[in-house]
């Protein structure tokens, strides 16, 4: 059962989730960015598909929809549930058939109706796809939300265009679609970018005597047929923007100012230092791809600066943040940061561990009391059940148990490599060392150490270590003890061939290596939050399962 006083990150289907753990009407704000084959061809996305291959294994950074079993039987479960939604799918299936975009619409369907399910009535859902499926989306979201409950069609260039596609325009543009559960109840903050310098020097030019600089700008209204505004104000007589009981208190404040001799027509005096900046439209060419120190390597990480939108606009302090497709967790790192409470889901240990760091290196260590991770093998039984369904699941969890980054999958050198530790122990500028790391679920024995040690000697390592499930044999031991030691330039010793049980590191041991903590160079730092992060408050959203 989750702790309704903390934050929280789920490792799971979001679907399974959503419907096990978050109750109605609890959050207050959704943003979404679902995983998405952009790049396929799209010869490919609209082939027709038999539906008798089976579901292919989640990875990490994989957009795995293909039109199989599992898609032919979430299609039918969404049709056959009814309404809207489900004449909404028929006619997709109508027109584009059984294939690998009816797929992506039939498993995105049923979480899209979960998200309405679990938003407030003054809630918000922020969906970030790009115009390979965003139209699709967008009528998927019309038959859940209703179409009077849309509120933008945002564009966010992500970059400025490179290279040349030749056969069509380059394509440097996502889309976010924004919908309200209720748009009558919605809550809204008004959002702005900063003024322009150069824009500023210009409109705001002239300087009053006690120095703050202002602009004139126009009291008529635009709409010329309201006789109700239409009397003489200062020998002037016109259609105004405000009433005269109005005109006459700002009047009063010295903000009328009549040009060319008082002769003119009056404009309103509006001073820069009270101006928030240009209100945010639905264009967004402002906000760069994330990049230098908060980039940390996840193919698809936002940058905070576009999340900070979202979370202002849609948000208050103390409301509830859900992201379901949480990757690298900018969502929940921004809504940290800006005081809101938030959950988190993601289907892989992998992205899991990578919030977990990103967490502690913007806010601290104190940060992990205050939130709480679900789904995650506590227990022996727990770890032998992930590896039996999920055998990559399985080692991204392990690895994370020791900080541990994922060996990419390469061919020739990375032979026998699940994972990798980079530390360094040495003056600033020395070298960068490693731990090489080797993680089995099934049977181990003596090999698997020998093996261990070639790819230490190989790799030039410091330090390997195998995770095992098994207690190692004696000989396992012996071979690992016969590694010898690392001998660390603070004099301390270190053997360099290591073998470690799921048991032991669920029970709070780790690797015997210099300090993790003050040396390690594994994942890549995110930088430190400015400002205070939010408290714990309780968090009204728990559902029993």
């Amino acid at each position: 059962m989750a702790d309704v006083r903390k934050n929280t990150l789920y490792y799971g289907d979001n679907l399974d989730v959503l419907r096990r753990y978050i109750a109605d009407e609890s959050v207050d704000l959704v943003y979404l960015d679902p995983p998405f084959n952009s790049n396929a061809s799209y010869n490919v996305l609209f082939a027709e598909r038999d539906g008798s291959r089976a579901a292919a294994q989640i990875k990490a950074f994989e957009d795995t929809w293909e039109w199989n079993e599992a898609a032919a039987k979430a299609y039918q479960e969404t049709v056959e549930a009814g309404g809207p939604v489900s004449r909404a799918m028929q006619a997709f299936r109508t027109l584009l058939g059984g294939n690998d975009m009816l797929a992506y619409l039939a498993m995105m369907a049923p979480r899209l109706v979960e998200l309405r399910r679990v938003l407030k009535p003054t809630g918000s859902i922020y969906l970030h796809c790009d115009p390979t499926a965003g139209h699709y989306l967008k009528l998927v979201l019309d038959a859940i939300f209703g179409l009077e409950n849309f509120r933008n069609e945002i564009t966010w260039r992500r970059s400025h265009p490179k290279g040349h596609a030749f056969t069509r325009f380059a394509r440097n543009h996502d889309v976010i679609l924004a919908f309200t559960r209720d748009a009558s109840q919605a809550k809204w903050n008004q959002v702005y970018r900063p003024h322009d310098p150069q824009t500023v020097n210009k409109q705001y030019s002239l300087t009053d005597e006690t120095g703050r600089r202002y602009q004139l700008t126009s009291l008529l209204n635009p709409n010329v047929d309201r006789p109700n505004l239409t009397y003489e104000f200062k020998g002037v007589t016109k259609v105004w923007r405000w009433t005269k009981e109005r005109m006459m208190e700002e009047d009063a404040k010295g903000r009328i100012v009549v040009p060319k001799r008082g002769k003119g027509i009056p404009r309103y005096k509006r001073y820069l230092d009270e101006q928030e900046g240009i209100p945010l439209d639905d264009f967004w060419g402002d906000v760069e791809f994330a990049g230098g120190d908060e980039r940390l390597g996840y193919p698809t990480q936002k940058p905070e600066a576009l999340l900070e939108r979202i979370v202002k606009a849609g948000s208050n302090e103390g409301d509830v943040v859900l992201d379901p497709f949480c990757g690298c967790g900018t969502t929940i790192a921004v809504a940290e940061r800006l005081k809101r409470r938030w959950i988190g889901i993601d289907i892989t240990h992998l992205a899991v561990t990578l919030m977990k760091h990103r967490l502690r290196d913007a806010f601290g260590e104190g940060i992990a009391e205050t939130y709480q991770v679900i789904g995650e093998p506590t227990t022996q039984p727990d770890a032998e059940t992930l590896a039996a369904e999920d055998p990559y699941q399985f080692q991204w969890w392990a690895l994370g148990l020791v900080g541990a980054r994922p060996a990419e999958q390469k061919r020739g050198s990375d032979k026998g490599i699940d994972g990798r530790l980079y530390f360094h122990d040495e003056n600033e500028g020395g070298k960068t060392k490693q731990v090489i790391l080797s993680v089995k679920a099934g049977h181990t024995n003596v090999a698997h150490v020998r093996d261990l040690r070639g790819v230490v000697e190989r790799e030039k390592a410091e330090i390997g270590v195998l995770i095992a499930m098994q207690e190692p044999t004696s000989p396992m031991r012996k071979e690992a003890a016969s590694g010898g030691f690392y001998d660390s330039p603070w004099g301390e010793k270190y053997p360099r061939l290591q073998v470690l049980t799921v048991a032991e590191l669920l029970a709070g041991k780790g690797i015997a290596m210099p300090p993790i903590r003050q040396v390690s160079r594994t994942f890549k730092k995110a930088p430190r939050a400015k400002g205070k992060s939010g408290s714990p408050t309780e968090m009204p959203f728990d559902r029993k399962p």
